[in-house]
């Protein structure tokens, strides 16, 4: 995954055309690979429990680990016992390999990290996804569900729910790597469970997708936590009158800097590249003024927080009916690939 995406994914210009040949090799070898678990003819491992797969057709972000949040909840609240496994994209450690709650992003990754500490599942990383689950379940054996964060294109593993996330704007040109940001084509969305919609669809891409399927995802957050004490929170009134300095590293930090001015604050924007390994010099500035920054990058932040540094958590609100269709597909042990 590229630090940033190329500005050139957004249109099909002269610099996506050129891409083209290669897209069509790489498009037709995602299909062949995915065709060929397909047919039997390379084999998928099969975990002893049901498994659900949060991911999504592009690179960039869309959201994913605030859905995994939301499913653990909704799987607690019927009785399960989830464990969640992850690549650990960003961290040195490549697994498979156990993530502790207080362990350090630089090691296991922003998103599996922030997962353990959100969700007090036992988490799992590494490249080979059986692999990791196998650990997870050899550690933990209560667990009786894996959410897998990421992975669609991982089919090596075996799934039983497909949840795909979908940001429109960060589908782009909707033509594949390297000529756009596909990793699969828009018609991939036809085959998974359930779509959540983070922001509006088009009505073409709704109608291709089938309405019944998509689920309407908002996040929401009114309290902003401070790094050196979490347990002192405020609300946007605590900012009120002064700049603030919104700092994110993800993959659509305009949707966090849009949602802080939303709230009626002040906004100064500090961009950087999804996944961005934070040091010190990076909170360098404007000392004094109010840095706030979301929870992914919080998880990096917090070692070497200055004062007056604040974590603006969220949580995904999810149309109704999404966690119904989910619950029903695990009942029914109805299987995907």
């Amino acid at each position: 995954m590229p630090a940033a995406t190329p500005a050139f994914w957004q249109e099909r210009g002269a610099a996506a055309c050129c891409l083209l040949p290669l897209a069509s090799l790489f498009s037709s070898l995602a299909a062949l690979r995915r065709l060929a678990f397909r047919r039997g003819l390379k084999t998928a491992v099969r975990l002893p429990v049901p498994v659900v797969v949060v991911g999504n057709i592009a690179v960039g972000g869309s959201g994913k680990t605030p859905v995994v949040d939301w499913l653990v909840g909704v799987l607690r609240e019927q009785g399960f016992r989830p464990g969640i496994i992850s690549r650990g994209y960003g961290g040195t450690e490549k697994g498979p390999c156990l993530v502790p709650a207080g362990g350090s992003a630089q090691q296991y990754g922003d998103e599996p990290l922030l997962l353990a500490r959100l969700t007090g599942c036992p988490v799992a990383i590494g490249s080979d996804r059986p692999a990791a689950g196998a650990l997870l379940l050899q550690a933990h054996p209560e667990c009786n569900v894996i959410v897998s964060d990421d992975g669609m294109q991982h089919y090596r593993l075996a799934r039983d729910i497909e949840i795909a996330v979908v940001d429109e704007a960060v589908l782009g040109n909707c033509w594949p790597l390297p000529a756009g940001p596909l990793r699969e084509g828009v018609a991939r969305l036809e085959g998974v469970d359930l779509v959540i919609a983070h922001g509006p669809l088009s009505a073409g891409l709704r109608e291709r997708i089938g309405h019944e399927r998509i689920f309407p995802m908002q996040l929401e957050g009114d309290r902003f936590r401070a790094l050196g004490d979490v347990d002192h929170s405020v609300s946007a009134a605590y900012f009120a009158g002064r700049p603030v300095h919104a700092v994110a590293g993800i993959g659509r930090p305009e949707r966090f800097f849009s949602q802080l001015e939303a709230m009626g604050l002040e906004v100064a924007r500090h961009a950087f590249p999804d996944h961005h390994a934070f040091v010190p010099a990076d909170l360098d500035f404007a000392p004094g003024e109010a840095k706030i920054m979301t929870s992914k990058d919080a998880v990096k932040c917090a070692p070497f927080a200055i004062a007056d540094c604040w974590e603006f958590p969220v949580r995904a609100r999810i149309g109704s009916g999404a966690a119904g269709r989910i619950l029903e597909k695990l009942s029914n042990g109805r299987q995907t690939a």
